[in-house]
Order: C-alpha cells, then structure tokens, then sequence
C-alpha cells in the first residue's frame, strides 16, 4: 500500500525534494544540479542518499577555543607586528618569502607560527610506527591519540600493549577515534581499554547501535602528542594494511611526520578541542596539556599547523594549496590518493602550466574506491592535455597527501586533494618553510617516481570506451563523492 503510494504520487515527492535541496541547504551549484540529477535517475532513493550524504551540519561552531583564545591572541598578534614591520624577515628568507601566507593563517585561524622545530619524514609505516611506539614507552606524563582507522589487529595490539603498561604506570593515555572509520571494531573492545585506565571517546557516534547514518562530516584527522615532547602527524592509520600486510594494496606509500618543538602545541591544541567536542570534558581546565613543548634538539624549522572542516566557513587547508599553487615559479609536486579538485583548485594549476611552471601530480595505480579513482583519472587527464606530468604509483598504493613548493616550502598531513576533505571533513595539516625539509621532500617524490608510469598525452587519449564511460559517469557526481 505505502510502495504503491509513493510511486503514484513520485512526480510530486520529487518536487518536493528537490525544493528541499534547492531552497533549504545553501549548497554550491555544481553540487545542487549533480543532486537533482541523481534525484532524477533515482527517484526517491536519491533522495535517501541525500540524507546520507547531502545534509549540512547546523550553523553552528561546534568547537570553541574561549579558554586558550586571549593566551593565542597576545601571540597572534605579536608575530603579526613583527610580520608588518618585515622585522621577521629581515633575518629569515623562508618567512621573508611566504610572509602573506604566514599573516593569512595567523589571521584566519590563529595558526602560530614556530621556528625551533626538529622534524622526521616517515614514507614507510613500519619505521614510523617503530619511532611511535618507541616515544611513547618514554611517555611520563600523557599520550593523546586521535585517528580516523583504527583496526583491531597485529598494529593495534602492540599499541595496546604499550599503552597498557603506561596507564598502569600512571601515564594519562586519551585514544579519540572516528565512529565512521572505526565501525568494524565492537563496542566491548573500546569498553576493554577503559577498564585499564586508558580513555577514549568516538567522534559522531553511530545511531542505533552500530548504523552509520551521518557519512559526511568525519574526523580524518590522525594526531599523536606525547608530553608536549613530540606529535606525529600524516597519513597512516592504524591497521596493518599500513605496514604493507593487506595483498590487496601491496606496499603502502604514505607521508608522516614527527615533530618536536613548537610546533607540538598547535598539534595539542587541535587534539584538545576534538577530544572536549566528542568526550563533553573540558581539558582547558588542566593547565599541564598546554604547557610550552620544549625546543627540538637542534632543530630550526618553521611551520605552521592548519586545521579546517565544515565547523568553519573557511577553507583552511584548500586556501594554503590554493595560495602556494599561485605562488609557484618553478615546480609544484603533488601526492594524492584522490584528487578530485573543485573550480578554483583546478583553474590554479591550470594557470600554472600555461605559465610555466612544471606541474607534477602523482595518484595510485589502483583504486580503494572505485567512483574516485575514476573521476580522479578524469581530472587527471585534463591536467595532462594541458602540459602537467603525471604519473600512477606501481609499487602498491600511494596514500601520500600534499605537495611541495620550488624546493622551499610544503605542506602535508591528511587532507587529500578533493573536495571531501576540503570541505566535508575534520583535516590537519603542517605548513613548513624549510629550504631543507622542502628538498628531502621532493627527493622523496623523485625517488617514488623510479616506480612509476607516466601518463602521455597519447596513452590518455588512447583509453577505450570503458574506460571514458567511467570517467565521464564518476566525474558527473564529483561533487557528491
């Protein structure tokens, strides 16, 4: 009786939601016409995964930062002084150069600027879990953890294991996780970890026991920060495909970072509001959390650590690409496991080639998601008919997620280059202004390109039927994916 109802009165119940999607979400309008075209096709069921997917969070700010704001403030606007009476620069080429990049992140989001930072690239994730788990057996005092895949498996239990010993030893170990991402691991294994002193909250808890209704809106962050000594930021996860033990990926290519230094405290910080959003306490009130992390041995680089997510109006992460791409002289190196750029993003680069400048973009061979690698591809293809190189990854899967800047800047953490992660989702990047880091990176890119194809302007043309229908089918629902 009821299917029949809808389906006499389906013109009517199209009309309506499409009134909803048009009038009601204040939407981009290449989202708004890919949404009312699957609402054509799929009649009342696009309505459904509009539900899934489509639906805006409440204008609301969901984290408030009041109880560090005066103490960031007196610091924002010291280094934006500085900044305007070029006093900075004066002494320091890479601020000297990327001077307005520096002001726009101190004054869209507080983003202090540190300049005694100790930084490691890790690319395989056996070594950067090793150095993890390593730096938290010295933890003394608290091991803050937040990421988006955490597995039950051989990863996690050896750091459970450690993590284990250290809550009986008194250490405060906090583990934030993603309800999305975590949806595979039971609800009595997180219920396990409590009961030995180690405390975790979910971010946007599933409804109705493990049914995940809300799939925008998650928290791709990954943060480690142990002591205000070190924080790790980048790509990998927690499961053991991130060790390369998954046959299907192969080898898995990811970018990490370890920091120690200042810039621990912007890593900190970005930990402490997600954890007060998702556990209800308030770690504002203990001062010891935000205490200043000591200088890295030796260390000397300048960074910048960057956070967006649909919280905030702005863009934070897509602007740094944004505003690096219109910058760039030379070359511009990017990894990404999709990209999938919006108008603004795409128009950059493609300004950047017709001026000049070598363009490289480097994705996986293969898919994890099959509509993105395609409407990938597609991108991909467009960049190559203007000039770009661009390669596929054959040594397994790339997961890598930045790019870097004329050998003296990059940017990299855990925004890929689509518009998922520049508008949907919780993302953290680190901006760094180091001639030095900015080297070992492209190195690190020219090494990868030894396991690569590249994409010619004649193969992509060459692709067959299948292959275009693909492309043009993931490409048209782009702004959904």
């Amino acid at each position: 009786m009821l299917a029949g109802y809808l389906t006499g009165h389906l013109i009517l119940w199209n009309m309506l939601f499409a009134i909803i999607i048009i009038f009601f979400e204040r939407k981009e309008p290449r989202s708004v016409w890919a949404w009312l075209l699957l609402l054509y096709f799929i009649p009342f069921l696009g309505f459904l995964f509009y539900l899934l997917l489509g639906t805006d969070m409440h204008k609301r700010k969901m984290f408030r930062m009041k109880e560090v704001e005066d103490r960031l403030n007196e610091e924002v606007r010291g280094q934006e002084h500085r900044l305007l009476s070029r006093r900075l620069g004066e002494t320091d080429e890479d601020i000297d150069r990327y001077a307005d990049l520096i002001m726009y992140n101190l004054e869209s989001s507080g983003a202090v600027l540190t300049s005694d930072n100790e930084i490691d690239i890790y690319t395989d994730g056996n070594a950067k879990f090793d150095a993890l788990i390593e730096d938290m057996r010295r933890a003394t005092e608290f091991i803050h953890i937040e990421y988006y895949i955490i597995k039950n498996d051989v990863l996690f239990q050896r750091i459970i294991d450690v993590l284990r010993e250290k809550a009986a030893e008194g250490v405060e170990v906090r583990i934030l996780f993603d309800s999305m991402g975590c949806r595979t691991v039971k609800n009595r294994f997180w219920k396990q970890l409590n009961s030995w002193g180690i405390q975790t909250a979910e971010f946007f808890p599933a409804l109705l026991g493990r049914l995940q209704l809300r799939i925008n809106y998650r928290n791709h962050r990954k943060i480690v920060v142990i002591d205000n000594k070190v924080g790790y930021v980048g790509g990998f996860n927690v499961g053991k495909e991130y060790l390369g033990l998954d046959e299907r990926f192969g080898y898995w290519r990811d970018t990490h970072l370890r920091i120690s230094g200042g810039a621990v405290f912007g890593l900190q910080l970005r930990f402490i509001l997600d954890w007060n959003y998702a556990s209800g306490q308030n770690l504002f009130s203990a001062g010891r959390y935000l205490e200043e992390p000591q200088p890295g041995a030796g260390g000397g680089c300048k960074v910048q650590i960057i956070s967006s997510g649909p919280d905030n109006t702005l863009k934070q992460i897509r602007d740094n690409y944004l505003h690096l791409i219109h910058r760039a002289k030379r070359r511009i190196s990017i990894q990404t496991p999709y990209f999938i750029p919006d108008e603004s993003m795409m128009s950059a680069l493609l300004i950047a080639i017709r001026s000049g400048v070598e363009v490289r973009v480097m994705i996986p061979c293969k898919p994890d998601h099959p509509f993105v690698y395609w409407a990938t591809y597609s991108y991909v293809g467009d960049l190559v008919m203007a000039g770009a190189s661009c390669y596929t990854y054959d040594n397994g899967f790339l997961h890598s997620k930045g790019l870097v800047v004329d050998d003296e800047v990059l940017c990299y953490g855990t925004a890929n280059m689509d518009i998922r992660s520049f508008s949907l989702n919780f993302e953290v990047n680190a901006v760094i202004y180091d001639t030095g880091k900015a080297g070992e990176m492209t190195a690190l890119f020219e090494r990868d390109l030894e396991h690569c194809s590249q994409i010619t302007k004649e193969s992509y043309a060459s692709r067959n039927l299948k292959i275009r229908l693909k492309e043009q089918v993931c490409r048209l629902l782009s702004p959904l994916l």
